[in-house]
């Protein structure tokens, strides 16, 4: 493996765990009414390589899956955090 393809394979990882532990974490918060994470913050990370830990999130905690903007976005999210490890394996 090169070096780009090791550091986004990691970055991705990284950020797929990290998305995964916020949406955890919030809808633990949001089941004692406490302060939540904001929403920015879910797609933000969900945008940045995190897509899959987003969606992973929604579907195992039963987590945002009413809110339209997060049943089309995290999906996206998710599509174009894979297509850019697979590009990245084509192209470096």
């Amino acid at each position: 493996m090169t070096v780009p393809e090791i550091a986004v394979t990691a970055a991705f990882a990284v950020m797929t765990l990290i998305t995964f532990i916020l949406f955890a974490a919030d809808k633990a918060k949001a089941k004692k009414g406490a302060w939540r994470i904001p929403e920015a913050v879910l797609f933000g990370f969900s945008f940045f390589l995190g897509g899959i830990g987003g969606l992973l999130g929604m579907i195992v905690c039963r987590h945002k899956t009413k809110h339209v903007s997060f049943c089309v976005l995290i999906p996206l999210f998710a599509v174009l955090s894979a297509a850019a490890v697979v590009v990245t394996f084509i192209y470096a």
